[in-house]
């Protein structure tokens, strides 16, 4: 899956910015990022595709409603 690959670029250099400060977490904590970001990418992709399903639900019933025209 996509989020999985941009979930662990994220964590990856959040994990660098995080050392290049001279910092250091577990990665236990970095793995919680992981599946923090992961879910947040779930929700925005379901948001979206809520979305896009109650748009085509509109076009299915523009298309029902003009078709009656041509009966």
């Amino acid at each position: 899956m996509q989020q999985n690959k941009h979930a662990e670029a994220m964590v990856t250099r959040f994990r660098e910015l995080v050392e290049d400060a001279g910092d250091s977490l577990s990665v236990n904590h970095y793995n919680e990022l992981k599946l923090i970001i992961e879910a947040g990418l779930d929700t925005a992709l379901l948001e979206a595709m809520e979305k896009v399903a109650l748009q085509l639900d509109d076009v299915s019933h523009d298309i029902r409603h003009n078709a009656s025209f041509f009966d």
